[in-house]
This record gives structure tokens, sequence and C-alpha cells, in this order.
């Protein structure tokens, strides 16, 4: 973190601004005296504009007073549903490469991770059902996956939505649904058009939560505010466990937040616009260089190309931060299957995506094109 002149290619944010509008928006909840607690379900209004964001985004009615909660980031939303889900002892399946907090929360509950890695079938990522189906226990108590993926930008079709959905009921699992980039989407019919929620499948009567944040759609990273959904009765525990956590998220931040899912989507769309472009100029990059394959993505902001021959990819990262200043994530960092892969975030501008690539294939191209890719000092 203090090296200089970095091209800092590994955080999971935009390096855009929070907009203006949300700037005012938060001034303009201050100073109209939301500075007090809130209930800890979060406020009735945010919750309501929730409720109304699903149903005119995916078509889904939800019930503000019972099924939503509004947590301090999409993290604490996580932290929440596997703390009121998992007791000691027990184990959560985790779809993985994945961003690892999900894992470590499970962890920190005195639970178990089980990490099941997603295949590659050509270029396109996939789910290994019959591992997951292997490695359910009598104490397997919770599935998780992300959808639209953090790293891989993998995005769940709805076949496998639906056996998702079909395996736990028969399990009798709990199945969390890490939605975070769900209008990140750049395969559907118009862009801005979410990924379809695991919402418009489940019923009120089944064992599903979905957690999200403002942070990503709306560059709100430093906000903290997210929200979960889930049934009723773990919705309920999840409000009464918020006050030994946090008591509420601030209230200003939740009254400014109303303004982003009501006003946010001509900044939503031109964010999309960049992002894809950014997509677009990295891959095509990334696809000449020497040694690297790389999967289609539809979702979030990131690449995960695989490097023939890598088995360290940690040293591979480090390595190259130390000769060419450019700095991405190593894929060992992501979980199971993560190894031999780097994620490389595209959510710059590109005064850096352009010097990091150009930096990065004449870096690979100097490389070895046998044996090992990192020579230890």
């Amino acid at each position: 973190m203090g090296m200089p002149r970095v091209l800092r290619l590994y955080f999971g944010e935009s390096n855009l601004p929070t907009p203006e509008y949300l700037k005012v928006a938060l001034d303009r909840a201050v100073r109209d005296g939301f500075t007090f607690y809130t209930e800890n379900a979060g406020l009735p209004s945010l919750r309501q504009a929730i409720a109304a964001y699903y149903q005119r985004q995916q078509n889904v009615a939800l019930d503000p007073s019972s099924e939503i909660v509004v947590t301090a980031s999409g993290v604490q939303a996580i932290a929440l549903s596997i703390r009121a889900v998992l007791d000691p002892g027990d184990e959560a399946i985790v779809l993985t490469p994945a961003w690892p907090n999900a894992s470590a929360i499970v962890s920190l509950a005195n639970a178990r991770a089980i990490e099941i890695a997603q295949p590659l079938e050509g270029d396109v990522y996939t789910i290994d059902f019959d591992a997951i189906e292997r490695a359910v226990t009598p104490r397997t108590r919770l599935l998780i996956y992300t959808s639209p993926s953090n790293p891989l930008g993998w995005v769940a079709t709805r076949r496998q939505q639906e056996r998702l959905l079909d395996f736990s009921r028969r399990q009798g699992l709990w199945l969390m649904a890490d939605e975070v980039y769900d209008r990140l989407y750049y395969a559907g019919a118009r862009l801005g058009e979410p990924v379809p929620s695991i919402l418009q499948l489940a019923t009120r009567d089944d064992a599903v939560l979905v957690v999200h944040s403002f942070s990503k759609s709306y560059c709100m990273t430093g906000w903290r505010l997210g929200w979960m959904i889930a049934r009723r009765d773990l919705a309920r525990k999840c409000a009464q466990l918020n006050e030994f956590m946090v008591s509420c998220a601030a209230g200003f931040v939740q009254k400014a937040a109303e303004t982003a899912l009501n006003e946010g989507e001509e900044e939503l769309t031109r964010m999309l616009r960049m992002l894809l472009d950014n997509r677009d100029f990295c891959a095509a990059k990334l696809r000449a260089m020497p040694r690297l394959t790389l999967p289609e993505p539809d979702g979030a902001f990131y690449l995960f190309p695989r490097v023939a021959g890598l088995r360290d990819s940690f040293g591979f990262c480090k390595r190259l931060l130390e000769d060419t200043r450019v700095g991405i994530a190593p894929g060992m960092a992501f979980g199971a299957g993560g190894e031999g892969s780097v994620r490389i975030c595209y959510a710059s501008g590109r005064e850096v995506l352009e010097p990091a690539m150009q930096r990065l294939g004449e870096w690979l191209s100097i490389q070895p094109h046998d044996g090992p890719l990192v020579q230890q000092a």
C-alpha cells in the first residue's frame, strides 16, 4: 500500500466518486434531522423503497415490514445471515472462486466452510452439482453462491438457479444468493437490465435469503449500506441480531439511499457504458497476451484470466507489482479453483487501464515460455 505510483487494479471498486445527486441527498438528510437511531431493521421508508425497487426491476413482491432488513454494508448482511443460520460445528457449502469473506465469516461462526470449485467448461464457468451433492453431510445447513460473480464475472443461468433451489429444498438447506453485482450486467436485452434474482423462483416459504449492497451500483463503497431479503422468521431474527452488531445503519445514509433507488438509473447507465467499454478494451488486450486464457465475463467488473503454467499466483502478482508497478489480485485469494488465475478489476479510468495493460503485456512477453513463471530471487 505504501509503494508509490502503483496502477491499482486489485481493489473491488470503481474509482468514480459518489455521484453529486447522492451527496446532495445526504446533505439534505442530515439537515432534515435523520441523525438519530432507526429501527433495527432500517427506516420503514427505505424498506418500502427497496420493495418498490424489486417490484419495478424484478417483478417480485416483497413485504417491507417483514422480509427486508437494512444493514451497515453488504458484508454485514452476510454476517447477519450466517450467524442466524449456523450453529457451531455446522457446515456451509460455498461455490468458489469467490470473494473470501463469506467463507471467513462461516469460520468466525465456529462453523466449517466447504468450498466447491466452479469448473471452467470452454470459456464459461459452470456449477459442479455432483460435487455439491457429495459435499452434503448431516451438519450441512447452508449453500452460498454469488451471481454475478466476484471474481469470475460469471452469471448463473435460470436453469442453474432452478437446480440450486431444487437442491436446497431437497436437502433442507438455506440458500444464500449474493446478488450485490446484479445491475452490473452486460448480456441482457438492454444495458441496465438486472440479472434475474433467485427471488423470481422462490416462494415466501422457501429457505432463501438474498444479500445486497449500495456499494457497487451506486459508487457508495465507503457509505457502508446494504440489505438482506429473507423468509420472515430469518428476517426477524436478523433484525434482532442487528441490535448487537451495529444497532442500525446510519439514518442519514439510509435516507440518502432512497434517492439512489428512486433517481439513480441515469447515472447507473452512464457508469455501465464506461464499464462495458473498459471490459471490452481489457479483454481484447488480455486475449492477445502470451499464456493468458480469458473466460467470458457477463457481469460485475472483473476479469479472471488463467495463466498457463502458473502455480503460485501470489508470487506472480508480487513480482509483477515489483517489476512494473501494476497491482492485480492473486487467484489463490478467492478459494478453491482460484489458483492459476489472477483477478483484474476494470472499473478504473483509461488513464490507469491503458498503461496497466501495456506494462502487463510487455512483462509477460519477456517471461520464459516454459517452466515456472515466477523465479525466486
